[in-house]
């Protein structure tokens, strides 16, 4: 068994960290996601908000580790998250639900704010292997190795969504469209319609992710 625990702080509040935190899929550090869906959302008598969600990620097995055991590189993790806005903590957890046998991880995420009201977050993992065979201090060290490794590309995605949450609270906005810029060039003419349209901008992008255009 191996533990990992570390602590990052946040000069952004709570708030916004947050909201980059769920906000955090897609991106382009974690690519290995391949779906992420909301399964329950229920908000509690105290005003806390509790949701499950479930993700899809792709990994690789290591080059010594026997072939034929795991048949498929994909494994199905389920969140769950509770959001405390009166007391400004966020408490997640997650587990995969495949492959536990050979590796189970158990990821424990906080979010709270400081009395300088910037945002510490606190990740705690508990990585197990039942595998045996002789290969479970490997298995263990290797998933220890790879988890730090997400751990840092977790933290460059969501630093990434806050930049573009910062760009967007900078520009005037209306619902459902994205924000206006004042720049004399952010505006491009379709000589066809005669139209003004902003051009594609951070915001553009990143809701785009979300909304992405329908297939033609």
């Amino acid at each position: 068994m191996k533990f990992f625990s570390q602590s990052f702080l946040y000069d952004d509040p709570w708030s916004i960290v947050s909201l980059a935190f769920f906000l955090r899929y897609p991106n382009p550090y974690a690519s290995h996601v391949i779906s992420c869906d909301v399964i329950s959302r229920i908000q509690t008598p105290s005003g806390s908000l509790l949701t499950t969600r479930l993700i899809l990620k792709r990994g690789n097995m290591p080059k010594w580790f026997p072939q034929g055991i795991v048949s498929r590189a994909e494994s199905w993790v389920v969140e769950e998250s509770e959001v405390d806005p009166h007391g400004k903590v966020v408490h997640c957890r997650t587990r995969n639900l495949d492959h536990v046998k050979v590796m189970q991880v158990e990821e424990s995420v906080s979010f709270c704010q400081t009395p300088e009201g910037k945002t510490l977050q606190h990740t705690e993992a508990r990585i197990v292997s039942g595998f045996g065979w002789g290969l479970t201090k490997r298995i263990e060290n290797h998933g220890l190795t790879r988890f730090k490794a997400n751990v840092q590309r977790s933290r460059e995605g969501v630093s990434l969504i806050l930049s573009l949450l910062r760009q967007s609270r900078l520009q005037p906005m209306t619902l459902g469209a994205p924000p206006a810029s004042h720049d004399d060039n952010s505006v491009s003419h379709n000589e066809n319609d005669g139209l003004t349209r902003p051009k594609r901008g951070a915001w553009t992008k990143f809701t785009s992710w979300f909304m992405p255009p329908p297939a033609s």
